[in-house]
């Protein structure tokens, strides 16, 4: 199950296990100060226990998908494909919104594209770890 959720506290701990513990991103990069202004979703798994999130950011008429975050127990599952196509469908309930970008990890680039994203632009480094920019319409 995906929501929308108030719960910020929640998608923070899994961003924090994810990007902090795992992928060794410095604290100071990955809360960037946006939460507040975001549109922020969660994912539980069958015993409601939280599992994954992801965070929007509305840039006129682009939303911006990101902090993308399963926790490894519930990696394999379908679960990142089912945040993005959620945070999708959020997207389109957003006025004036119809485009979606995201900066993807690029060995996450082919998962990206699966879902209908394109790469663009060059490759850049975000937080020690190579991204590209990927995009899609509604």
């Amino acid at each position: 199950m995906i929501e929308r959720t108030e719960d910020i506290d929640t998608c923070r701990a899994i961003r924090h296990e994810v990007f902090v513990i795992e992928q060794s991103v410095p604290e100071a990069e990955e809360w960037d100060g946006r939460d507040g202004e975001a549109i922020h979703l969660l994912a539980r798994d069958d015993q409601g226990r939280a599992i994954g999130t992801a965070r929007i950011l509305l840039v006129g008429e682009t939303g911006k998908i990101g902090r993308v975050a399963v926790l490894r127990s519930a990696r394999g599952t379908g679960m990142g494909a089912a945040l993005i196509r959620a945070a999708l469908d959020q997207l389109r309930t957003q006025p004036g919104v119809t485009r979606a970008k995201l900066g993807a990890q690029t060995h996450a680039i082919g998962f990206y594209e699966k879902l209908g994203f394109t790469a663009f632009g060059p490759e850049y480094d975000d937080a020690g770890i190579p991204h590209r920019d990927m995009s899609r319409e509604l």
